[in-house]
């Protein structure tokens, strides 16, 4: 089995989410997903600019392909942004195909499943009000709990606030921080003690903002504080995280198993959530896993993309032992999310009372649905063409 060409598809999804499908010359085809945050033209660019280097491989040898792009069209350590994003949804390609390819799921690809159900949290944004009100948020609490869901996150960084005094220092002042701690407050009640609750940051402060947020968050036993500062220095995250009880997550921007050692080494994160259309794919993003596990440290997905691509990492949280849960972020384009795939049981979902469900189908276990990829197709990108 050869790999005879490689193409892609852009659809509207969290921006834009480039699908990639991978082709072979025995008429088998994967699909996977790069995550959207780069931007789609350069992603698309980039895999185009892979594509040379796969041409003639075998898709099975995963690995192989993948050392063999990374090492050879930029060079031979790590590597991060672009090149990767695009790697990351080869990579996902290459697994669906080597698990149609072998007739096994790809959880089996990766050494078999842990666990048959994959729990989600509902990432709840602002709330149901556009204008982000404390009952907008305490109302798509109780309707995420009432779907089935254990646990849910929500933003506070709101960098309109009115009492904010600098467009560009994002030092938390006395009006914010009460602010923030309202808003938890209304969501802790609203769901009671044994919803897990997280809250995300997306490091837009600094040092001593992170610690006064923390510290206010913490009579709330959140399931974590995410990313409360930039992910470049380790030292400064570590030192909040020395400052409260109040757990932190990050690595939803880091690359590689490289860009996780500090993080780990340093005893600067509780839990960590590499995104794994973004950090490297699923091999890349066990080989993260298992070196949090080294540290005792719980693995939950960061995650933006279609059913495609959360399918994809459900097999690889399946598939490890410390992991805790996966992000589903889907509430404001949930008809649209749903469209992309055909469910596995055709129900017309994969999420279901906040989990997803392995499926034992060979691949990823789900197949595009091509009428919901061309209604909601970016113009000027083409459809696998």
């Amino acid at each position: 089995m050869r790999i005879v060409n490689v193409t892609t598809a852009v659809v509207d999804y969290h921006g834009q989410a480039t699908l990639v499908r991978i082709d072979t010359d025995e008429g088998l085809s994967g699909f996977g997903e790069a995550n959207p945050d780069a931007g789609a033209g350069a992603v698309v660019g980039m895999i185009e600019f892979l594509t040379p280097l796969l041409i003639g491989e075998d898709p099975r040898n995963v690995e192989r392909c993948w050392e063999k792009l990374r090492r050879n069209k930029v060079f031979a350590g790590p590597q991060g942004g672009v090149f990767v994003i695009a790697l990351s949804g080869i990579e996902l390609a290459l697994w669906d195909l080597a698990g149609k390819a072998a007739g096994q799921p790809v959880y089996r690809m990766l050494g078999g499943k842990f666990r048959d159900r994959i729990r989600l949290y509902a990432d709840c944004g602002d709330g149901d009000d556009p204008a982000g009100s404390i009952a907008g948020c305490v109302d798509r609490a109780q309707r995420m709990v009432g779907e089935g869901f254990t646990a849910i996150k929500f933003d506070i960084d709101n960098l309109h606030h009115p009492a904010k005094f600098d467009a560009f220092n994002h030092t938390v002042n006395a009006a914010e921080l009460r602010s923030m701690t309202e808003r938890v407050a209304a969501v802790r009640e609203a769901i009671g003690p044994d919803v897990d609750l997280a809250i995300d940051l997306h490091a837009r402060y600094d040092v001593p903002s992170a610690c006064r947020i923390a510290w206010e968050l913490e009579p709330f036993h959140l399931m974590w504080l995410e990313e409360p500062l930039p992910a470049e220095n380790v030292d400064a995250l570590a030192r909040v995280r020395a400052q409260t009880r109040t757990p932190i997550c990050a690595g939803e921007n880091l690359y590689l198993r490289w860009g996780f050692r500090d993080l780990l080494e340093r005893g600067a994160v509780d839990v960590i959530e590499p995104d794994v259309p973004k950090c490297g794919g699923l091999a890349e993003a066990k080989k993260i896993a298992n070196l949090a596990e080294v540290h005792y440290i719980p693995f939950a997905p960061h995650l933006v993309s279609t059913p495609l691509g959360t399918m994809a990492t459900s097999h690889l949280c399946g598939a490890i032992p410390n992991f805790f849960v996966q992000e589903w972020h889907a509430l404001e384009e949930r008809a649209v999310w749903d469209s992309y795939v055909h469910a596995p049981d055709g129900s017309g979902s994969i999420v279901k009372d906040g989990h997803i469900t392995l499926p034992d189908t060979p691949g990823i276990g789900v197949e595009l649905d091509m009428d919901g990829v061309r209604a909601h197709a970016v113009a000027g990108y083409g459809v696998f063409e």
